[in-house]
């Protein structure tokens, strides 16, 4: 199977994660295994823990192989930044779910969709490398805009809140970064054939 064809099923896959998590969040009960603090959260706040307690490590991991293996210098400087800013987001989280002795719920498709694109990206260079970094990129902060925006939106722990508004104006300016990224990926491609 061609990376486009896994990359496309990954993607669906976090879709469909996505909107089944979300659905489930607004439906959900707490669970028998979920920490008593934990029990006090809306779904929505649950499940928006449950993403962004995943996507901020997959973040870093994706973003160490960019400044690895890019090969355009805008996209080893991008993968930087998302090294960069997702460590403290990770650890924001962390200190308010600490805070109030709430374990993160797993996520095991997610989890495993941001593992296959991991192993992925891992086999890649060069040109191929950065496309599908930048792609997946793209698709992803379109994803955690949604996310984030929810959890504003929907949420109703004020600490969580509080955190996703601090925090969406760094993914909103990753999206745009990303999407500049990828339109100049595609005018090089177009100035050359």
């Amino acid at each position: 199977m061609g990376y486009n064809a896994r990359f496309g099923v990954t993607l669906a896959l976090l879709s469909f994660t996505f909107v089944t998590n979300m659905g489930n969040a607004q439906d959900a009960s707490a669970t028998a295994d979920a920490s008593p603090a934990s029990s006090t959260l809306s779904p929505i706040d649950y499940q928006f823990i449950a993403e962004a307690n995943l996507g901020a490590p997959f973040q870093v991991a994706s973003g160490r192989l960019g400044e690895k293996d890019a090969e355009n210098a805008a996209v080893r400087d991008y993968a930087h930044l998302m090294v960069v800013t997702h460590i403290p987001v990770v650890d924001a989280l962390n200190t308010i779910l600490k805070r109030k002795g709430i374990m993160p719920p797993p996520d095991t498709l997610l989890h495993g969709a941001y593992d296959t694109m991991i192993a992925t990206l891992k086999a890649e260079h060069g040109v191929v490398f950065d496309r599908d970094y930048v792609n997946g990129q793209v698709e992803y902060q379109k994803g955690n805009t949604a996310l984030f925006q929810n959890e504003i939106q929907n949420g109703t722990d004020p600490d969580l809140k509080a955190f996703a508004r601090q925090t969406l104006p760094k993914i909103e300016d990753h999206l745009e970064r990303a999407l500049k990224l990828a339109e100049n990926a595609e005018r090089g491609r177009t100035a050359s054939e």
